[in-house]
């Protein structure tokens, strides 16, 4: 038996032997394998020399801007920046790395050279077959990797001296494949949008050998960044139109340049022809007075750079996803400082209004606030600052505009801000002087009590910790929604001590807490109209006496001895109270909160 298997395992071995070659030293070729390897790699290129070389060239054309073409001739005229000079100006010097890069479409030609003629002329069967690069259009949109103060980040910029920017010449699939990234890699996207249409144009039936049902596959990712809380940010540096615009509409942050920004729905000849409205410049129909006055975009910038500038600026506050904490940064201020300044801004006449950026900027981290929105929805003011180097959002009410009383657009601005720190998870500083929410038929025809309740739902549904100061007034539902949308409500009222002489002219001392259901103007004269009436002629006197009487019934320290508010305070200690509230929730609430978010027991959206 030992014998039959020694016999087996030799034979074995002998034919394993005949199907392995060994491999020879240089110094010993074998004569058979010298012919064959010759004879296959005759068909092939000497080395990857001529791969290379086309690669680059593919690239450097793409790099080179057509400086010839009428698209980039109207393009400058215009006033803007080629597509990569954009990217040069946002991006860290060095740090663009593109995605794509050969995409585009390339015009393949027989090589002309000498020595490719003779190589055809004797047969050479590869040679006959081979082309060679001999221009190449890239698509109209470049995308890669690049670093926005040393944060890395995702980029998408549109080329408008390439078929004006159309989608149908962007190569829909890089355009995914990038928001597939962002949602993957949980890195910003930043778009730079200059692009005259939407999903393409009429050519695209010939292409197509025919029309189709429109279909968007970018819509899902997109939707999924903006709820994960992967920050997405819009420079409108061209005409934007159709989809294009509604990238930048839809994102976290949008602004646009000035000089050379607009979007619409549809171009002023399309418009022309369906509403007959004529000679439409693109300034009339979507510039940024129309766009940032109606809150379709944030922000206006003067131009290009200022664009940029605003971008890097709103992502320093905001963190790549939402299942992080926001960027901390060193503390530069103080977050103890006193601001002795604010016991003097809010002013002692009920009547008289105040610059609520006056209470903001000393609040805050020094030249650390940053507004977005300041040009619509204007009895409101948001943005992002900073607290000891914390980031938080900021909220309040502008006595300036309608006395402060909420107005839909008010509210619609609240909602969207407020649903973006809930999904960067930033806590909220707000500051309360609301006198309700606006009246009157232009209110009434604006859907003020629609967009109040969706207020009231937005308060309800997001979850992100909020601080509240009532600075001046609160009353009625709309005091509710913003003072009392948390439990527990974290929330502390000003007191301003008038002069003794002050105090004696009871139509001008006004304690800094004015609070209940409805403000005394126009309350008095409501619930006392029989008494006012019977006055006649001593009116004047009867009104004061019953508008000394309820002053004296608001005294602030009356809602606190009922603990309607937590504590009065001394407007100078408003930061240093602020300011251990965040650290507190940067320190406790937001870190549970994140773990509550990761297991799907809360699910912040921007929807």
């Amino acid at each position: 038996m030992g014998d039959d298997s020694a016999s087996k395992a030799t034979s074995r071995l002998h034919q394993l032997s005949q199907q392995v070659k060994p491999v020879l030293p240089p110094s010993s070729p074998s004569t058979a394998t010298t012919k064959k390897q010759s004879r296959f790699n005759s068909d092939l290129p000497a080395d990857w020399s001529d791969v290379l070389s086309e690669l680059a060239k593919v690239r450097a054309l793409a790099a080179t801007p057509r400086t010839a073409s009428t698209g980039y001739q109207r393009h400058k005229a215009a006033g803007k920046l080629w597509v990569r000079e954009r990217i040069e100006l946002l991006l860290d010097p060095g740090s663009f790395r593109e995605v794509g890069s050969l995409a585009g479409t390339t015009a393949w030609v027989t090589p002309a050279d000498d020595a490719s003629r003779a190589r055809r002329d004797r047969g050479d069967v590869t040679e006959q077959h081979r082309q060679v690069v001999g221009d190449f259009t890239p698509s109209n949109n470049v995308q890669g990797f690049g670093r926005v103060g040393g944060r890395a980040v995702l980029l998408t910029a549109d080329d408008f001296t390439l078929r004006a920017g159309h989608a149908d010449g962007a190569l829909m699939p890089k355009t995914v494949y990038m928001d597939k990234l962002s949602v993957h890699l949980r890195l910003p996207m930043v778009k730079l949008v200059d692009g005259a249409s939407g999903g393409g144009s009429i050519t695209t039936y010939k292409s197509e050998g025919g029309s189709y049902l429109p279909t968007l596959a970018l819509l899902y990712y997109v939707v999924k960044e903006l709820d994960l809380g992967i920050p997405q940010c819009a420079a409108v540096v061209g005409p934007a139109v159709g989809l294009g615009a509604a990238r930048a509409a839809v994102s976290h942050f949008s602004v646009i340049a000035r000089s050379v920004g607009s979007l619409f729905n549809a171009g002023p000849k399309i418009v022309e022809g369906a509403t007959f409205e004529e000679d439409l410049s693109f300034e009339d129909l979507g510039g940024p007075a129309v766009h940032c006055g109606n809150g379709t975009i944030d922000n206006v910038a003067e131009d290009e750079k200022g664009c940029y500038e605003q971008i890097a600026r709103f992502l320093s506050y905001v963190p790549n996803h939402g299942g992080v904490l926001p960027p901390v940064v060193e503390a530069e201020d103080d977050g103890y400082r006193l601001c002795p300044e604010l016991r003097t801004v809010i002013p002692r006449r009920r009547q008289r209004s105040y610059r609520i950026r006056d209470i903001i900027e000393p609040l805050v981290d020094k030249g650390s606030f940053f507004e977005i929105g300041p040009h619509w929805g204007r009895t409101v003011v948001v943005g992002l600052a900073r607290l000891g180097g914390y980031p938080v959002g900021v909220v309040a009410d502008d006595a300036m505009v309608n006395s402060g009383a909420l107005d839909s657009a008010g509210c619609q601005k609240l909602m969207k801000h407020l649903k973006l720190c809930d999904v960067f998870g930033l806590p909220v500083i707000q500051l309360v002087d609301i006198p309700g929410f606006a009246v009157g038929t232009v209110a009434e025809r604006s859907g003020v009590m629609k967009w109040g309740t969706e207020l009231f739902k937005v308060y309800h549904t997001t979850t992100i910790p909020i601080f509240s100061c009532i600075v001046r007034r609160c009353y009625g539902i709309g005091g509710v929604i913003l003072a009392d949308s948390r439990d527990p409500a974290p929330r502390v009222a000003w007191r301003v001590n008038p002069s003794l002489h002050e105090a004696s002219k009871l139509t001008r001392y006004r304690p800094s807490l004015e609070s209940g259901s409805i403000p005394l103007d126009g309350g008095i004269e409501v619930n006392h109209v029989a008494d006012l009436r019977r006055a006649g002629d001593n009116f004047k006197n009867v009104y004061r006496q019953l508008e000394a009487e309820y002053i004296n019934l608001q005294n602030p320290i009356r809602v606190a001895n009922k603990f309607g508010v937590e504590e009065i305070i001394d407007p100078a200690d408003t930061r240093s109270l602020m300011y251990t509230w965040t650290k507190h929730m940067y320190e406790s609430n937001l870190p549970e909160r994140l773990m509550q978010r990761a297991q799907g027991v809360i699910k912040p959206s921007f929807r």
